[in-house]
């Protein structure tokens, strides 16, 4: 008699619950992948919408195309799952490392990441028609598939949940992408005990456990590794080494620091170098609280600052002696913490967030001002609104003449209002689309420019209730860069920057982020 021979046995059913447990894993860390490659995707390209969208797609066409691929497997079901299963784990876990190194190192990005979800989407689809072909002799058809898919979506719910909550602000991506592959990789496992009785030789189960626990070790390595593994991937984006970084719930914040400047990037696009923000930010400030001062006759008194976490806004609002309340409301805490407690951060701000007129509120500002309370509230006499550029429908909402008439309403007759609006040399009508918003809204509007050596030349739409001078006065501070002649020469525009027509910017159709987008792709 043969070793084989010695050791085959007669094949048992497979417990159904085992299946299902099966299932239910398979759905939980399917959607896992899923979202993180629409998360990592949006991170490095921008418009999270489009990313989500074809992502989604590509990886609902590539569950198809493993769900037809699953009709060529005519034998062997159980071990075709566990091996497919360790595919999974091992290319699903390492998927977010090694699209975060591709960035940074190929030009050919997009080939694989599109790739990963096609090889991902078709594993994931193979596995639950092999799942439901090793169950057809325990249920009837319409129990087995009930069950099943059941379980799959149940497992798709708990990862929608899972995501935002933990995985993404307490693991971050790469780690979290290594922790659902060994997730996966301990099904693998646990289906070799749950299912061996569908093996005929005991060899076949110990070389199917054998990989699964192969997987599991390389994928915990992986995840020990996931801290050098994205300083590895970030160091080739940035050019001077990285002091902080860390994924939010809501973005990927990389603090570099050089010889003589630091540098803050949200997503890969820098937002500000301690070498020249001092531009950016007395051209935000000083000119809205000027007008402001002409209009009201005694100063801005109440002032809200709409983004501008990391304090640098409400700086220069602190050096005119007429505040007396500041409420800044930005979005990410983690912004807000790194503005207080970062060494670089906390004396480039000048420690404003602690100041005790200022009131920090983490909130979206889109619901935060259109929250009931906000009419009980006094008005502003000026709203600072320095938001990131709109290069997705998330941040264009902010953008839209919805926003600006619920920011019309907190301000008060006399008051004004600036906002950032990107590159009147880059995004011209994406500038003057902010503007057309501006007055459909309600107000009178301006633009001006600076130049922002980190950005080139940046620019600002200055508003208000009513009509209104180029204003021309500064705090008793010392300045580092504006003067009231510069403040004025601001607002004359050369003839390539000069206002050209565009479209009011509404939530139904979001023009400025497809202006947006359509300028900068010149550039980039």
């Amino acid at each position: 008699m043969s070793d084989i021979e010695a050791t085959r046995g007669a094949v048992t059913p497979v417990s159904g619950p085992a299946v299902l447990v099966a299932a239910f894993a398979i759905g939980t860390c399917g959607l896992i992948y899923e979202l993180l490659a629409g998360t990592l995707a949006s991170y490095v390209l921008g418009d999270s919408v489009f990313q989500f969208s074809t992502i989604i797609g590509v990886y609902l066409f590539a569950m198809g195309v493993g769900a037809w691929l699953s009709g060529f497997v005519t034998r062997d079901e159980v071990a075709r799952f566990i091996e497919i299963e360790i595919a999974v784990a091992l290319i699903g876990g390492a998927s977010a490392a090694i699209l975060f190194l591709a960035f940074s190192r190929v030009s050919f990005f997009l080939v694989v990441l599109y790739g990963m979800v096609l090889i991902i989407g078709a594993l994931v689809g193979l596995e639950i028609p092999l799942l439901m072909r090793v169950l057809k002799d325990q249920y009837d058809l319409k129990d087995l598939v009930s069950r099943v898919l059941t379980v799959d979506y149940l497992g798709a719910l708990v990862a929608s949940l899972a995501f935002p909550i933990f995985i993404v602000p307490k693991l971050g991506l790469v780690r979290g992408s290594f922790a659902v592959g060994c997730l996966n990789a301990v099904v693998a496992i646990w289906c070799t005990h749950a299912m061996q009785g569908a093996f005929r030789t005991r060899q076949r189960v110990w070389f199917l456990r054998a990989e699964a626990y192969g997987a599991l070790v390389l994928l915990l390595a992986g995840l020990f590794a996931s801290d050098a593994i994205t300083k590895l991937s970030e160091d080739a984006l940035y050019a001077d080494p990285i002091v902080f970084s860390k994924t939010t719930p809501y973005q990927r914040v990389v603090v570099t620091q050089g010889r003589s400047s630091f540098q803050l990037y949200i997503n890969g696009a820098l937002q500000l170098s301690s070498a020249d923000e001092h531009r950016y930010h007395e051209a935000l400030v000083h000119p809205v609280m000027s007008v402001a001062q002409a209009r009201g006759g005694r100063g801005a008194q109440r002032v809200l600052v709409l983004g501008g976490g990391d304090g640098l806004a409400v700086r220069e609002v602190l050096r005119h002696p007429s505040v007396k309340a500041v409420t800044l409301v930005d979005l990410d805490p983690v912004m807000t913490q790194i503005a207080k407690e970062l060494p670089l951060f906390s004396k480039q701000n000048q420690r404003s967030l602690f100041d005790p007129r200022v009131q920090v509120i983490n909130a979206d500002a889109f619901v935060w001002a259109g929250q009931p309370a906000r009419a009980e509230e006094p008005r502003w006499d000026a709203i600072i609104i320095d938001f990131p550029d709109p290069n997705s429908f998330s941040l264009g909402k902010l953008y839209s003449r919805r926003f600006y008439r619920l920011a019309r309403s907190l301000l008060s007759d006399d008051g004004a209002l600036v906002v950032q609006a990107t590159s009147p040399m880059y995004a011209r009508r994406s500038f003057w689309c902010v503007a057309q918003t501006l007055e459909a809204s309600g107000f009178s509007a301006r633009g001006y420019h600076v130049a922002v050596p980190s950005f080139g030349e940046w620019g600002y739409i200055l508003a208000a209730p009513g009509p209104f001078e180029v204003p021309d006065s500064l705090p008793p501070a010392e300045l580092k860069y504006l003067e009231p002649e510069t403040m004025r020469t601001m607002f004359v525009f050369g003839a390539d920057m000069g206002r050209v027509p565009a479209e009011v910017n509404r939530l139904n159709n979001q023009v400025l982020v497809q202006y947006y987008d359509k300028e900068w792709s010149r550039w980039n």
